[in-house]
C-alpha cells in the first residue's frame, strides 16, 4: 500500500513530527500538504509580526513543500485556513490574496479554539501535480 502514496520532506519548511505526520503526501496526482504554522524552518520559532506576517510565513512553508513535491502554489485547488480569532480574517486575507495565481483555489476559513504554539493562523492545502 505504501507504493500508492509518497512521503514528501524538505528542509526548506519546518519538520513534521516524526512518526505522527508528514509534511505532505503525493497520491493519485495530488499533493496533500499538512497544516503549516508561521514557524521559520531554520530557527523553528514563530516569526515576529501580526497575522498577515504569519500568513506569509505559512504560505512560504507550504510553497517549499509543494516545490519538493513537484508542484507549486499556482496548482493549489483547495485551502483550509484555521484562525485563532475571526477578528484576524481581514488582515489574514490582506496577505493571502497575494498568492495562488489568478484563479484562486476553493477555500474554507474557520476559527478554532487553540492552534499549535499559541499562534494565530494555520494553513493547509491540496494541489495537483502539473
Amino acid at each position: 500500500m505504501s507504493s500508492l502514496k509518497q512521503k514528501i520532506t524538505t528542509k526548506d519548511a519546518p519538520d513534521a513530527l516524526p512518526h505522527i505526520f508528514s509534511q505532505a503526501i503525493v497520491a493519485n496526482g495530488f499533493v496533500y500538504c499538512s497544516g503549516s504554522i508561521a514557524m521559520h524552518p531554520e530557527t523553528l520559532k514563530i516569526v515576529d509580526g501580526d497575522v498577515a506576517a504569519h500568513t506569509h510565513q505559512c504560505i512560504s512553508n507550504l510553497s517549499a513543500v509543494l516545490k519538493a513535491a513537484g508542484s507549486s502554489l499556482e496548482h493549489v485547488v483547495k485551502v483550509n485556513v484555521f484562525l485563532a480569532s475571526m477578528d484576524d480574517f481581514k488582515n489574514m486575507n490582506s496577505a493571502y490574496e497575494n498568492y495562488f495565481g489568478e484563479v484562486k483555489p476553493s477555500r474554507t476559513c474557520v476559527a478554532v479554539k487553540t492552534l499549535p504554539f499559541q499562534t494565530d493562523v494555520e494553513i493547509e492545502c491540496v494541489a495537483v501535480l502539473p
